[in-house]
This record gives structure tokens, C-alpha cells and sequence, in this order.
């Protein structure tokens, strides 16, 4: 079945760039972090916070880099005009993907990993404990559908999972935005109160993609195009 797609105006140049700068400012707080507990482990004093990545140093020496590439280089997945290839080359958007899904995979297992193994901080009760475990194995999920439905060739799946998968790993700069309001309004968290921001901000990050996959999907395909059932702008139909 072909969907024939009414125009529509298109996004001025400028205004493509608004998300991805968006979105790497929000992905600083996490990056920011795991520089600073790198510059720790290269020679910091050990301290009981930081002491479980002193004893077992693999898990973070992973995490904090695959993260850091996941959520820049993401970030540009979301820029149409990055998602048309040349003829008979790959697009940029097809690149960055073959890293980033392996790249997303490491940072959601060493996340995983650490959550697991690794002694709960001041803090860190069993109620994050659980929500870690629940959003970063979700994570690992949505990267797995996303890549079966891209080896399908359903690209629109492949969008909507991959976008879930991003919102969960940025989710980590949304805390920022969730927490300085509570301290500023409430006062210091405490373990419930901290677990339940983090929580909350997973849900919000969540909220907001599933919003822009609903949004995509009501709306008609960008630019007139006329695309096959599962197939996304990268793969225009041939009528």
C-alpha cells in the first residue's frame, strides 16, 4: 500500500540544528561528570565515594567514554537532511548508526554492570537500585528492536525504537532539570525523594519522545514524499 503525502513547508536550515544543540547541552551534565571521575581514576585521592571505581575500574573506563560518544554523535540522528545518502554511498545518518548501536549497547551493559556490582553509594537506595536495572535494560531492549527492524528494513520501527533508546541514556542530563527545582523549592533529597527524581526524569525524557514518534506518525511524510509501508526517508518508494 503507497501513502501518497500532501507538502508541507519545511523547517528553515537553521532551525534543524535547534534539537541536536539542544540535546548536547543537555547531554554536558552527564559528560561534564564522567570527565570529572576520569580525571579521578588517572590519579585522584580515593575516597568512600569513589572507592568501588578505584577497585574495579573496567566498568566506568567503558561506560563514561561510550556514553559520552552515544549521546553527541545521537544527537545528529535527529537532523533530516543527515539522513539522505548520496546515490550509491551511505548517508551520514547510516554511518553514525553502525557505532552508534554498539556504542549504546556497551554504555547500557557497563551501566548495567556497575548498578549491579558495584557497592550503592550514599544515597543510592534499592528503590534507584531497581529503576537503574529496569530503564537500562529497557535500553538495551529498544537498541535490539531498533536494530531488527532496520536489518527488516521497517525504518519507521527503526526510528521510534532508537529514539526511545536515546531518551533513556539522556535521560542522565534530565535529572538537572528535574532535581534544581526540588532543592531549590524543597531542600536537599533524601534516598526516596532522589530515587524518585531519577525516576521521574527517565519518565519525562520518555514522555517527550514518545510524543515527537506520535506527532511523526500522525503527520504526513516530509517534503511530499511518497514512502512504502515501513520505509523512512532514507528509502523512498519507487512507484
Amino acid at each position: 500500500m503507497n501513502i501518497a503525502a500532501i507538502p508541507r513547508s519545511r523547517p528553515a536550515p537553521k532551525a534543524r540544528w535547534f534539537v541536536p544543540v539542544g540535546l548536547i547541552l543537555l547531554s554536558l551534565v552527564p559528560i561534564l561528570a564522567g570527565t570529572l571521575r576520569l580525571t579521578q581514576l588517572a590519579g585522584g585521592q580515593i575516597t568512600p565515594e569513589n572507592a568501588r571505581f578505584f577497585d574495579s575500574p573496567l566498568p566506568v573506563l567503558i561506560h563514561i567514554p561510550t556514553v559520552t560518544l552515544y549521546l553527541v554523535l545521537g544527537a545528529f540522528q535527529f537532523v533530516p537532511p543527515l539522513r539522505r545518502g548520496k546515490r550509491g554511498r551511505a548517508s551520514w545518518h547510516k554511518v553514525a548508526g553502525r557505532i552508534l548501536a554498539p556504542t549504546g549497547l556497551l554504555a547500557a551493559l557497563s551501566g548495567l554492570w556497575m548498578a549491579v556490582f558495584y557497592d550503592l553509594p550514599p544515597l543510592d537506595g534499592p528503590l534507584l537500585l531497581v529503576l537503574r536495572l529496569v530503564f537500562g535494560s529497557a535500553m538495551v531492549a529498544f537498541i535490539i528492536l531498533g536494530f531488527i527492524a532496520v536489518r527488516r528494513r521497517n525504518y519507521v520501527r527503526h526510528s521510534e525504537w532508537m529514539s526511545r533508546a536515546y531518551a533513556i541514556g539522556i535521560a542522565q542530563g534530565t535529572i538537572v532539570v528535574v532535581t534544581l527545582p526540588w532543592i531549590a523549592l524543597v531542600g536537599p533529597v533524601t534516598e526516596l525523594s532522589r530515587a524518585l527524581l531519577i525516576g521521574a526524569s527517565w519518565v519525562l525524557s520518555l514522555a517527550v519522545a514518545e510524543y515527537f514518534i506520535h506527532r511523526r506518525a500522525r503527520g504526513p511524510a516530509p517534503g511530499g514524499q511518497i514512502f512504502r509501508d515501513g520505509a523512512g526517508p532514507e528509502q523512498p518508494a519507487i512507484t
